[in-house]
């Protein structure tokens, strides 16, 4: 099985898991062993599931100021926690590479392979959804053939994603290319970088 192969299946386990309840503050019950590589991946699209659909909430015309504010705080914490995760896949990765021996004229990508792994979490959630949409009875032909298109598009992606995914693997572990891990510096989060946070201490 290739890698990407591997991501879809536990991507696709998660976002069956996570509709079963269909709720925001539904207990994740992770069934692989902590720490691993299908830990992680797991964890991943539940934290992409959780905030797919605190977006939706939010973007309700008549929500309440107050609870906009907590989901929006909430889907900030999201956003550090799923860029947290990334950069521990990155570094299993590191560690599982560590002792390749990197060609000469070997090159780097422009994004590294837990990135992908973090659109293709994303893209298992969409393709979910759109093949939610494709299947209502309560709307018009058009809607329904509208959707049908997207969801072939989105298949397609999936395809090439997965591809350039395994390709990208195939080449660091050959030495053709390499990797770095480079973290995130979101000022924003940092009381000490976000001057709205130490103007005010």
């Amino acid at each position: 099985m290739n890698f990407s192969e591997q991501c879809c299946r536990v991507f696709e386990q998660a976002t069956k898991a996570y509709h079963v309840t269909d709720h925001v503050d539904a207990t994740v019950h992770n069934p692989y062993e902590v720490k691993s590589i299908e830990f992680y991946l797991y964890l991943k699209n539940w934290i992409d599931a959780v905030q797919w659909h605190l977006e939706d909430i939010i973007r309700n015309p008549a929500i309440d100021p107050v609870e906009a504010l907590a989901i929006k705080r909430r889907i900030d914490k999201s956003n550090q926690d799923r860029t947290d995760l990334v950069e521990l896949i990155d570094s299993f990765f590191l560690d599982q590479y560590k002792n390749v021996k990197v060609q000469p004229n070997a090159t780097i990508n422009t994004e590294s392979p837990a990135w992908a792994i973090d659109r293709l979490s994303i893209l298992i959630l969409k393709i979910y959804h759109m093949q939610q949409e494709v299947a209502r009875t309560n709307t018009s032909q058009e809607h329904k053939a509208q959707c049908q298109e997207k969801l072939h598009v989105l298949l397609e992606q999936k395809k090439d994603l997965c591809t350039a995914l395994d390709q990208l693997l195939e080449d660091i572990k050959t030495g053709r290319k390499f990797m770095k891990v480079y973290k995130q510096m979101k000022m924003y989060n940092d009381p000490a970088l976000n001057p709205v946070l130490y103007g005010k201490q």
